[in-house]
């Protein structure tokens, strides 16, 4: 009897510790958007809007029922690059049928870039303010999480927030295909 209370002493201390260390583990959902270190674990939540795992994802990215809206930055052209230098764009691999709004996951953005989102989001949701949209980019990036909440106070309805991303959609064995961005000039 003492062996077996022993144990199960033993086994609630070590859940306990568990959780503690599961909690700790857990990240906050800021006030505001992320402005720094946006390659870094990501909260569980994002108020108003809902969280997607990559089965949901696929189900509604097979139902063809929501605009998909990756906004991974894409890394510029350095300055100075030696005459005669060939720079050639990284590919980026998307979720078939999204569009690619690069740089519009940051915590502060430039007027230029806003407006941008603010054009593609008019464009992937076709004016309909309830329209759903998927949010992502990367794994443990807080760009998407920053255009999802971002998108929210433009008055969105129907948010979604893919926090696995391109990643986990890969390790799923999804179709990815190369994309181009969206145009920043109004055509």
């Amino acid at each position: 009897m003492l062996v077996r209370l022993t144990a199960a002493v033993l086994a609630g201390v070590l859940l306990l510790i568990a959780a503690a260390a599961w909690a700790d583990e857990l990240v906050a959902e800021p006030d505001s958007y992320r402005t720094e270190n946006y390659r870094a674990p990501v909260p569980t939540t994002l108020a108003g809007a809902r969280v997607l795992s990559t089965q949901d994802t696929e189900t509604i990215w097979r139902a063809r029922s929501a605009a998909f809206i990756d906004v991974l930055p894409r890394p510029p052209k350095p300055k100075n690059l030696p005459a005669g230098t060939v720079w050639r764009e990284q590919p980026r691999l998307d979720i078939p049928g999204s569009i690619w709004l690069p740089d519009t996951g940051y915590g502060v953005l430039a007027a230029p870039t806003e407006d941008y989102l603010k054009r593609g989001l008019a464009r992937a949701s076709d004016g309909d303010l309830g329209r759903l949209l998927v949010f992502y980019c990367l794994e443990d990036c807080w760009m998407s999480w920053n255009a999802a909440k971002r998108a929210l106070t433009y008055g969105y309805r129907n948010v979604a927030w893919y926090p696995d991303g391109t990643d986990g959609w890969a390790r799923a064995d999804l179709p990815l295909r190369q994309t181009q961005p969206e145009p920043r000039t109004e055509e």
